[in-house]
């Protein structure tokens, strides 16, 4: 059936880019399952749309160090996905996790180029935020989330210079590329694969728009298991990046980064200075940059 439906989406993509996007109406459950506190956020786009967010203040009592946008994937909605940031608010993040127009209870339907303006809503309510003003700006951008993240920011450049950092989690470097893999991936349709993929539209790919993305430092996560969008997709991002950028191997399945303890607290050091961050390697090193005066230093952990 995956196959059936790779081809059926592939077979159809020139026509209608909003197959790009498998949105799920209705909410499943909400943060408080979690035992997070939480907002309803209602969002207004350019062209009239009300888009459905969550907003997850910082843990009381920790020091709030920033905010983070997370845009997620193409499949489920907000509820699917919160997954990605949950995590971030016990560690002073606070976090706008929007849904774009047609997930969840976000109106309209989803396609490109429209959804930019759903992103483009996103920071005009960050801007507008009292809490929010004055603190760091951090994007998260999940698979598909992340290459609209990359294209918007590049069309905006001067939200970029908003930006402390921009971290990236499994993001397909070409819309074409993964379409492809898909149907190399079966006997039936393998001899296809090629003529079939060029049917995909690929000018809002990530690959196209990330050599322009100069205006933030970026951290790249892909995992070596990823079922959905190959290895190879994060390193030609990583590639064709500009610096400051670090690339950031994982384990485990697509965007399941943030499951894994080791892969948030790669996050939060990164989050202190993405300039000098060099990945994993520096959670059990002494720092091989010069210590900015007056810091704190935390001792090396030893090696196992």
């Amino acid at each position: 059936m995956r196959i059936v439906a790779a081809l059926a989406l592939l077979l159809s993509l020139s026509a209608c880019s909003s197959l790009l996007f498998y949105p799920e109406q209705g909410l499943p459950f909400t943060p408080e399952r979690a035992k997070l506190e939480y907002r309803d956020v209602t969002l207004t786009t350019a062209d009239g749309l009300k888009l459905h967010a969550w907003w997850l203040p910082a843990k009381a009592g920790v020091p709030l160090k920033g905010t983070v946008l997370h845009l997620h994937g193409n499949g489920g909605n907000l509820a699917w996905h919160l997954g990605g940031s949950w995590w971030l608010p016990e560690q002073g993040y606070q976090v706008l996790l929007v849904d774009y127009r047609g997930y969840g209870l976000s109106q309209g339907s989803p396609s490109l180029p429209a959804v930019y303006q759903d992103v483009d809503a996103a920071f005009k309510w960050l801007d507008q935020a009292p809490e929010v003003q004055g603190k760091p700006l951090i994007v998260l951008g999940q698979s598909l989330g992340g290459a609209l993240a990359i294209h918007y920011l590049v069309e905006h450049p001067e939200r970029q210079r908003q930006l402390k950092a921009i971290v990236l989690d499994g993001v397909p470097a070409s819309y074409r590329d993964v379409g492809q893999y898909a149907l190399s991936t079966s006997w039936l349709t393998w001899p296809l694969q090629v003529p079939l993929s060029w049917l995909v539209p690929d000018a809002d790919s990530a690959i196209h728009a990330i050599p322009r993305l100069t205006g933030v430092p970026k951290l790249l996560y892909h995992s070596i298991d990823d079922p959905i969008v190959p290895l190879s997709n994060g390193i030609r991002l990583y590639q064709a990046a500009p610096v400051p950028r670090v690339l950031q191997l994982t384990r485990g399945g697509h965007v399941q980064t943030f499951a894994d303890p080791t892969w948030r607290q790669v996050m939060l050091r990164y989050l202190k200075d993405p300039l000098h961050f060099n990945g994993l390697r520096r959670l059990g090193e002494i720092p091989n940059y010069p210590t900015p005066p007056n810091s704190e230093v935390e001792p090396p952990e030893s090696p196992q």
